[in-house]
């Protein structure tokens, strides 16, 4: 969420809200950018001619315009709403909403682990210039939940912060990760560590939506990366890649050990 000093820029489609409505166009609080507003003239409302301006727009409606000039030495915005089509309308929206919500999940995690509004702020715009949208970050830990270890944040909070994200956010997939250790000392050697590999891999096929893929890390380390819909199917294809990877390397002289991730 843009600071209240900070300035839209020129193209960009903005969430407003209807403050004050002219004869000749409407005054918008920008949403986001605290209590700088924009204008929007009444050739800018809709397309063709508008005789009332009043039956387009109220006080208080919630409507997605383009910026389309800056004048900061008029601490004046210029906006658009004719110039958005419906399905950036939708999207603008949508996007919005959904920032929304990121930052009421991480209100939640601050009071559970103890945070002022400062931290609070400060950590959420780390996660936002790493991730690209607060959204975008909790989305990350709804897929994975070594989103936010993987990219340098450190401490407990994480825990509190994934679990808030699986529980309300529902991602378009999940990942997860585990890991093998192999190791044959008798006569099959890597043909021996490639059966097991390729049982493990075996139990997605069939599976539409989800896969299963086993890395080289660097002997005797083999990494098992799982994507699916939901944690409910990744964590059954784990179940069920080490049980075919045990069984495998049953009948050879060898170790495997499993850990996840």
């Amino acid at each position: 969420m843009a600071g209240a000093d900070e300035w839209p820029e020129e193209g960009e489609l903005l969430v407003c809200t209807v403050k004050n409505v002219r004869e000749n166009g409407a005054y918008l609080n920008l949403d986001g950018y605290g209590e700088r507003e924009g204008f929007v003239f009444i050739g800018e409302v809709a397309a063709g001619w508008v005789k009332n301006i009043r039956n387009h727009l109220r006080v208080g409606q919630r409507v997605v315009a383009k910026v389309i000039a800056i004048k900061k030495d008029r601490e004046r915005v210029d906006l658009s709403i004719k110039s958005v089509s419906e399905e950036r309308r939708r999207d603008t929206v949508q996007s919005w909403k959904n920032e929304q919500r990121a930052h009421q999940i991480m209100g939640v995690a601050a009071e559970r682990v103890g945070w002022d509004e400062a931290k609070t702020t400060s950590i959420s715009d780390e996660m936002t210039e790493i991730f690209g949208t607060l959204y975008g970050a909790l989305e990350e830990c709804a897929i994975s939940e070594t989103a936010l270890s993987e990219n340098g944040f450190t401490g407990e909070w994480m825990n509190t912060v994934i679990e808030l994200a699986i529980e309300n956010i529902v991602p378009p997939f999940v990942e997860i990760r585990g890991q093998f250790n192999i190791e044959v000392w008798g006569a099959e050697g890597v043909y021996a560590i490639r059966d097991a590999l390729l049982a493990a891999e075996a139990v997605a096929e069939g599976e539409e939506e989800a896969t299963l893929t086993c890395y080289y890390d660097g002997a005797p380390e083999y990494r098992i990366d799982i994507k699916a819909p939901d944690y409910e199917t990744a964590e059954r294809l784990w179940e069920n890649a080490q049980s075919a990877a045990d069984e495998s390397m049953a009948s050879v002289e060898g170790s495997i050990d499993i850990e996840r991730m």
